[in-house]
């Protein structure tokens, strides 16, 4: 495929490997973020980390939008769902999430809820023309990617007037959440997460551009380099991090210059501001309430907020006690530090947010061999 194999050429990788090594300063490390879990499942499924130098640590960040849903999000939508008369629609990898005790979607659609699998909030829409008899939710989730695709279905359903259609909105915003871990206080429990740079999200800057992340190579002096999802891009990445630390400069440089520009997506963006705006503060898993970092949606488009029109009333849910998801949504642990991993937490039986995402980071090591660290043969 054109401009894919280009960035997934083994000699190129194994050269700009040997630059990264040859640069490194073998007295310090460099401990780098990558905040997405499409980078980390980059990195393990293409061997990056054969690739590099011991004095280069990956950290794992939160970028996951299945994983750093609380489970008390979990629970009103299962509670949603339970309601008369309601078919509950989201995406495939929400289902699996293990919810209070233990109980996911599946499991509550196992006994009788209208729960349904949709690729996007438009298949919701069509469902509910088809059911006008029922309420039909989408349970919205995701960080800006997929904000301007359910702004659009909001628009789309108020021109519609379609009366039996409202979202359950729960997407977050990534710059607050780097901010948090950067200086939340919350590390004092939960570990301190030393970081030398970060690898920027790549499909979340095609909407919000580059800008963004200077508050963080001003204000943190931690330089941000976007980065694609292919190995040329993670080793290009790394390598231009590498270099500013080197240097001893933090700015925002963007690798990834074939999808991502300085002020984002202005279309994309202007939908967002006409149907969202900022909640005060919202709960995610790992980093408990980060301040400004959700969406909610906004008055004009009352009649189609889930949380406007079922009033629910649901308390905080601690995660599973054994679980160290949120340490290592954090970055404060691996997933090998965690005691469930690759025992009692599979992909065919999760316990945590983690290993159930298609981008969680113990999905991820497990999938691609390292539980291997962790459990003996």
């Amino acid at each position: 495929m054109k401009y894919i194999d280009e960035y997934r050429d083994r000699e190129k990788a194994v050269a700009m490997a040997s630059t990264i090594a040859a640069e490194v300063n073998p007295s310090r490390k460099y401990r780098l973020m990558e905040f997405c879990g499409g980078h980390t499942h980059a990195i393990y499924r293409h061997g990056i980390l054969s690739l590099l130098p011991p004095e280069i640590e990956m950290v794992h960040g939160p970028g996951c939008p299945v994983c750093v849903m609380p489970l008390g999000r979990i629970v009103h939508a299962q509670t949603l769902a339970k309601l008369p008369r309601v078919i509950l629609c989201t995406y495939g990898d929400m289902l699996r999430v293990p919810g209070a005790d233990g109980k996911s979607l599946l499991s509550v659609k196992a006994d009788g809820a209208d729960i349904r699998m949709v690729a996007s909030i438009l298949d919701s829409i069509r469902i509910a023309q088809e059911n006008p008899d029922k309420e039909v939710i989408f349970f919205a989730i995701g960080f800006e990617t997929t904000t301007p695709p359910t702004a659009v279905g909001l628009k789309k359903a108020k021109a519609l007037g379609l009366k039996n259609f409202s979202v359950f909105c729960n997407h977050v915003l990534t710059p607050p959440a780097i901010q948090h871990i950067l200086e939340a206080p919350e590390v004092r429990t939960i570990g301190t997460v030393s970081i030398d740079g970060f690898l920027g999200p790549a499909h979340v800057s095609t909407i919000i551009g580059s800008r963004p992340y200077e508050f963080f190579a001003e204000e943190f002096r931690k330089p941000v380099v976007i980065s694609g999802f292919e190995p040329l891009d993670v080793l290009q990445s790394i390598h231009m991090l590498v270099r500013q630390c080197n240097e001893g400069r933090a700015e925002v440089e963007n690798q990834f210059t074939r999808a991502v520009l300085a002020d984002g997506n202005a279309k994309a963006m202007a939908a967002v501001a006409e149907v969202f705006e900022l909640r005060r503060s919202f709960e995610w898993r790992g980093l408990g309430e980060v301040p400004y970092s959700a969406l909610r949606i906004k008055s004009g488009y009352a009649a189609w907020d889930a949380e406007v029109r079922f009033v629910i009333d649901v308390d905080r849910v601690d995660d599973h006690k054994g679980c160290a998801c949120g340490s290592i949504l954090r970055g404060a642990k691996r997933p090998v530090d965690c005691a469930l991993f690759g025992r009692a937490c599979t992909p065919e039986h999760p316990i945590g947010s983690c290993m159930v995402s298609s981008e969680g980071a113990c999905a991820a090591y497990y999938q691609y061999g390292r539980f291997t660290e962790a459990v003996p043969d």
